[in-house]
């Protein structure tokens, strides 16, 4: 797509910063200095040609403006460079769709000619930047691409056979690539300093052929990496955060997940960090195998008082879990499915400070390893700079014009608690059935749990070597994501739990209120979800048809071909009858098949849920008119002055963007 216009927000970060001791922002600093460039091949050589631009007129745009060169071709041009810098890439991060500049080639030509350097990296760009397709990334075929599989010349089918042979050898994916060779071997492409092949070659699975460890991806990137790791370790503030810096530094030198694994066993118990920090191969929502993780790093400072809110729940989790719809009275009144002992995690509100990802996310809980998260814990982050957006941001209008300014008004406070109780219960919730090796499991084989869907005893389970997401593949992080969502719709009417927010029947908004505007929210983001269809797209539209389909009219849409118009209406009186009921259903099903390694009976409920109709797609067609322009955020960055950490702020422009991103260093 073509891109003309977007929302440019700043993340405030001044005030926090501000209150940090000297040393904490020296370590805050050097955290802060680390970034790793993947989505697509053209995208390193994209970024170089902004930047070039930006050292060449050193920040003065308009010198660009000649006979060729507009003011209205250098907007659209500096509109494409802050949304790719942004989105990490020319992928948009939520949705995975490829942009394009608006401005003419003959533009970029022009611009090109200021410096050798340039003239040079446009010659690597000039067709891949307009180049459609691909048109979004997925499995590499004509219409899709993906630069975990370089080349793209590997079938899913190929993908899937070599990722199953790692999982047989206990090799991690998370921070691996595929490369197809010419007589038909697999080379596996494994993040470190250290380069070179190994002497791990395995055969595959069920297949001729063989797969090699092949060891120095993006090796210059996680040198630099690893030497502010180092520097930022001489200000840690306690032994826990030096040894997880040593572990991250061994992971990134060496390739080692295992390294990188112990390293979240000793990063969750740094609780309350006054610098909170989120590093490595993390998230793999842009794999379309699903396994395969993007790096990302995230610096951020704690907020005390924000923090003391979210604790008040924390304190409170226990009860509020035996309200979910697995909960049977043994276990405590938690039910087999869940864990016997809820450990209290680490719940933060943080601000941040630096965020390279092509997501910025409202909140975050890790680690996503769960044998870790059910032996050590893990911590749930809400990212309040990032979050206080969404009530800003320009909505899609698919309320009815008369509840228009209500729904704006309520939406942030309901939105804040809905991402609140999606991190605790909805991604801290839940028991995996595990055979950790021959004969020793988590459960008794003689009197195995009862499937509460089926009346029956359960029949499946995660065998030895078997992992969520290398039994789900491209399930994993969609279903992890829409049952997180689920938990957290599903308990936004426990007027309990509301009322440790300040929601109560006599407040101005009243928890009645919040409620009201999570289902407006559940038919906004399931229409909105048809633009995209990702991760959180697809379950946000998976939800919205389980209430079409079994909510008995809680929330009706109502769509106006010719007048390109969709309208959201909710039934105030069949939220709690009709509405919680259909959540409940939907997400027990999920949890089952979750907690049970069913991949697939998940599969085949969830892509039936989720599929697009014919009338899903006349909706698409206006949604797509109506969608508003993207966001893209500027960031912060600091500077050492001799021994002092400066902090600075930039401008929430599209020429504020860039600059931070060229005063960044990378």
């Amino acid at each position: 797509m073509a891109l003309k216009e977007v929302q440019v927000f700043r993340l405030d970060v001044k005030a926090q910063f501000e209150c940090l001791s000297t040393s904490e922002k020296r370590y805050a600093h050097h955290m802060a200095r680390i970034i790793l460039r993947q989505v697509s091949p053209e995208s390193l050589a994209i970024f170089d040609f902004i930047l070039e631009l930006f050292h060449v007129c050193s920040g003065n745009w308009d010198a660009f403006i000649e006979p060729g060169v507009s003011t209205e071709d250098l907007h659209g041009f500096l509109t494409y460079a802050a949304t790719f810098l942004s989105n990490v890439g020319n992928y948009f991060g939520s949705g995975d769709q490829k942009f394009v500049p608006i401005v003419d080639a003959s533009v970029l030509r022009r611009l090109a000619t200021r410096s050798p350097r340039l003239l040079e990296l446009y010659k690597v760009i000039e067709l891949s930047i307009y180049a459609v397709p691909p048109y979004s990334l997925g499995y590499p075929s004509e219409a899709t691409q993906s630069s975990y599989y370089p080349e793209g010349n590997i079938t899913k089918r190929e993908i899937g056979i070599v990722s199953r042979t790692l999982e047989k050898n206990s090799i991690f994916p998370e921070n691996t690539r595929i490369r197809k060779t010419g007589n038909g071997d697999f080379e596996v492409l494994i993040a470190s300093v250290q380069s070179g092949n190994s002497t791990d070659t395995f055969p595959l699975l069920g297949a001729k052929g063989s797969v090699t460890l092949v060891r120095g991806d993006h090796s210059a990137e996680l040198k630099d990496i690893c030497a502010e790791l180092s520097d930022a370790s001489k200000y840690a503030a306690n032994d826990l955060q030096r040894d997880f810096l040593r572990a991250y530094i061994e992971s990134f030198q060496t390739g080692s997940l295992d390294a990188y694994r112990e390293s979240q066993r000793i990063w969750v118990r740094d609780r309350a960090p006054k610098v909170e920090n989120i590093f490595g191969f993390v998230e793999p929502y842009r794999d379309p195998h699903g396994i395969r993780s993007e790096f990302e790093g995230l610096v951020a400072i704690a907020n005390k008082e924000e923090t003391e809110l979210l604790n008040m729940l924390v304190e409170h989790s226990a009860k509020f879990i035996r309200r979910l719809p697995w909960a049977t009275p043994e276990n405590d009144g938690k039910g087999p499915f869940e864990k016997s002992l809820f450990e209290p995690p680490d719940f933060s509100s943080i601000h941040s400070l630096a965020y390279c990802s092509s997501i910025i996310f409202p909140g975050i809980n890790v680690p996503n390893y769960n044998d870790i998260r059910q032996e050590d814990g893990f911590k749930s982050v809400i990212i309040a700079n990032r979050m206080v957006i969404e009530g800003k941001a320009i909505q899609y209008p698919f309320i009815e014009l008369s509840l228009a300014d209500t729904f704006q008004k309520h939406k942030f406070p309901a939105y804040y608690m809905w991402v609140v109780l999606h991190e605790l219960f909805g991604h801290g919730t839940g028991k995996m059935m595990v055979e950790a090796e021959e004969g020793k499991r988590n459960f008794d084989i003689e009197n195995p749990p009862i499937n509460p869907i089926t009346g029956n005893p359960i029949a499946s389970w995660y065998k030895p070597g078997q992992t969520w997401t290398g039994q789900f593949a491209d399930l994993s992080t969609t279903v992890d994501e829409c049952r997180a969502e689920l938990v957290g719709a599903y308990l936004m009417d426990d007027l309990e739990l509301l009322k440790l927010f300040g929601f109560t029947e006599t407040s101005e908004i009243r928890a009645d209120d919040v409620t009201y505007n999570l289902y407006q929210q559940l038919g906004v983001d399931g229409l909105r979800g048809l633009s995209n269809f990702n991760v959180d797209s697809g379950a946000h539209f998976a939800m919205l048809r389980c209430l079409l389909i079994d909510g008995d009219g809680v929330i009706t849409v109502t769509h106006n071909k010719q007048a390109q118009s969709l309208t959201v209406q909710v039934d105030r009186s069949k939220i709690i009858t009709r509405g919680k009921p259909a959540l409940g259903k939907m997400l027990l099903q999920l949890h089952m098949y979750r907690c049970t390694a069913d991949a697939e009976g998940c599969r085949a409920y969830y892509e039936a849920l989720s599929r697009v109709d014919s009338e899903h797609v006349e909706w698409r067609q206006t949604v797509l008119a109506n969608k508003p322009p993207p966001l893209i955020f500027v960031h912060a960055n600091t500077f050492l002055d001799g021994d002092a950490v400066m902090l600075k702020e930039y401008e929430p422009s599209a020429k504020g963007v860039i600059e931070s991103w060229a005063e960044r260093g990378v």
